[in-house]
């Protein structure tokens, strides 16, 4: 019998469509968009960020060339932090509860709100 593991889940503040800033790896200081985020892995696919290279084989069926493709890769949610649209510096992220009763994210450096 082997020992029992419980994957914990790290909770992800970023949504799709933020825009965040590398702050650490391979791709550090470069800024771009989320495309996605894998929640269960604790990942998040960031537009022009993390590239890689990847060897395909040609499927006619799926009208697919082969040949190498470069694409994105995921990159781990530590290494990311969002730009804050105010003064477009990366910023740590909170929250709020707003007037009307809804939650909102919250920029930690200038306390202006992320949502729309």
């Amino acid at each position: 019998m082997g020992r029992q593991t419980t994957k914990k889940r790290t909770k992800i503040r970023l949504r799709k469509d933020d825009l965040v800033e590398v702050i650490a790896g391979r791709d550090s200081g470069k800024r771009g968009k989320v495309i996605a985020v894998m929640r269960d892995s604790g990942r998040v696919l960031v537009q022009g960020v993390n590239f890689i290279k990847r060897h395909t084989r040609p499927n006619p069926q799926r009208n697919i060339k082969g040949g190498i493709v470069e694409r994105e890769a995921s990159i781990h949610v530590s290494n990311l932090m969002i730009v804050s649209p105010d003064d477009d510096k990366r910023t740590r992220i909170g929250s709020k509860l707003l007037a009307d009763g809804r939650r909102a994210r919250i920029g930690r450096r200038g306390g202006e709100v992320l949502d729309k």
